[in-house]
């Protein structure tokens, strides 16, 4: 574990899996087909670790869980947007791996296997109640939010296990999700999604 710097993160994400809308994991219940197979993504608006800013750059992480989630035993891999120079790589592998402290490392804590850490191109993108990412040759992912039935986006809050425990999750479907690395090769529609703004810090 490195020394804890300072660093915050702030911005948005989304995430969507192989679990039937809404996802069960984070309540810890297990996954609706046994495994979970997840892809997250960040768009960090304002963020520094120590004097390196990482405002404006975007993060993925495709996670791997062969049983229930709670037991750990993940797989992860982590891509790195490809406008980052040498210094932010570093800071960003540094905060996503849990090196840092913070939720990152309680995320990370459940792996027990870092596939990789790739530095590609990264489209991350918003438009109103959908959420969409981009990563050539490898993923692509769009959600769109499922309404409450008083109107509006439905949302959990503070479930024991999330990504953004800082934001509530606004509940969503994916329309499309792919992804194809290393030994993986996935393809789902209709399932689940969540995203929200979120805040990292130690």
């Amino acid at each position: 574990m490195l020394k804890t710097k300072n660093w915050i993160l702030q911005g948005s994400y989304f995430e969507t899996c192989n679990c039937e809308t809404a996802c069960p994991c984070v309540w810890l219940q297990p996954p609706t087909e046994g495994d979970c197979k997840l892809l997250v993504a960040w768009h960090i608006e304002q963020g520094h670790l120590d004097n390196q800013s990482l405002d404006d750059l975007n993060v993925a992480m495709a996670c791997y869980s062969p049983g229930h989630m709670k037991d750990g035993n993940w797989q992860a891999a982590l891509y790195v947007d490809e406008r980052a120079d040498d210094g932010q790589f570093d800071a960003i592998t540094q905060i996503f791996s849990g090196q840092q402290g913070g939720h990152p490392a309680v995320l990370m804590s459940f792996v027990g296997e870092v596939l990789g850490v790739k530095k590609v191109k990264i489209d991350y993108q918003e438009q109103g109640d959908s959420r969409r990412v981009i990563i050539p040759d490898i993923a692509q992912a769009d959600i769109e939010s499922i309404q409450g039935i008083a109107g509006g986006q439905a949302t959990i809050s503070n479930p024991p296990l999330c990504v953004a425990p800082s934001h509530p999750s606004i509940v969503a479907k994916s329309k499309h999700y792919q992804y194809q690395d290393y030994d993986k090769n996935w393809q789902f529609s209709e399932r689940n999604g969540y995203f929200s703004a979120f805040a990292y810090q130690p």
